[in-house]
């Protein structure tokens, strides 16, 4: 009985900390009654502790599924910038019957190790086509050197492919210096770099990026669209792949 009056006090309060309306009768409580019931409250929960754990993550489940929904809203009013941007390119397969696209930062360290996901995707894939959305989100070194990276693909856009594989693996920070130098190791010279450089283009991809990451609530890279569904953390070759996998079985991520 006693443990009943105490489930009924903790749900009492958690109705009043979440905004829930409550019966008259029950909200309407004087001081005493108050005061009884938190210490109900209290000493319930300081012998069921785990009750505060799935608080957490029923709250965590449903933000994250709120994020999903206004993510998913967000693809289908940009699905042309976001899986065919005139700033992009795509490895893989161009006319792939399922595209990935991902938003990553030349310095973001899950973005080098998440690397080898792409790879082995498009080893074992070879009817994916795999969208590289560079997102500067990690200082000036990163954005400037997106700025050399959106250069280089402009001028040498076949060979984009191995500078994006050579810059991201590298241990070294990646800045328009390191850039430059993968580059030049590519062929294309600091000279003609500097002067594409100079058109604005890199900005509108910049603005574009930013944009898109913005209205899918991306905050962090790698992150990841497939589908309708905008998948965010480096989630290994496994997940993308069943995700895909998916794709073919039902046009959906999760059949």
């Amino acid at each position: 009985m006693i443990l009943n009056k105490k489930m009924i006090a903790a749900g009492t309060l958690i109705a009043l900390a979440a905004g829930i309306a409550l019966p008259q009768s029950a909200a309407a409580l004087d001081a005493k009654q108050k005061e009884e019931i938190g210490a109900f409250i209290k000493e319930y929960l300081l012998a069921n502790p785990e009750i505060m754990l799935e608080v957490q993550e029923a709250l965590t489940a449903k933000q994250r599924a709120q994020q999903q929904e206004a993510a998913t809203a967000a693809i289908a009013n940009n699905r042309s910038a976001i899986f065919n941007s005139a700033h992009d390119i795509a490895l893989g397969n161009p006319e792939g019957d399922v595209t990935i696209v991902e938003f990553f930062d030349y310095n973001c360290g899950y973005c080098k190790r998440a690397l080898s996901d792409m790879d082995q995707i498009l080893a074992k894939d070879k009817n994916v086509r795999f969208v590289l959305k560079e997102l500067p989100i990690l200082g000036p070194d990163s954005l400037a050197a997106h700025r050399v990276s959106a250069a280089f693909r402009a001028i040498a856009p076949e060979k984009y492919g191995d500078f994006h594989r050579e810059l991201l693996s590298a241990e070294e920070r990646a800045t328009e210096d390191t850039a430059i130098a993968v580059a030049a190791r590519l062929g294309v010279t600091e000279e003609k770099l500097r002067e594409k450089m100079e058109d604005d283009s890199h900005d509108a991809a910049v603005r574009e990026a930013y944009m898109l990451a913005n209205d899918l609530g991306i905050t962090g890279t790698p992150s990841y669209v497939i589908g309708s569904e905008a998948v965010f953390g480096a989630v290994g070759s496994g997940e993308l792949t069943k995700r895909v996998a998916n794709m073919r079985q039902c046009g959906k991520t999760i059949c």
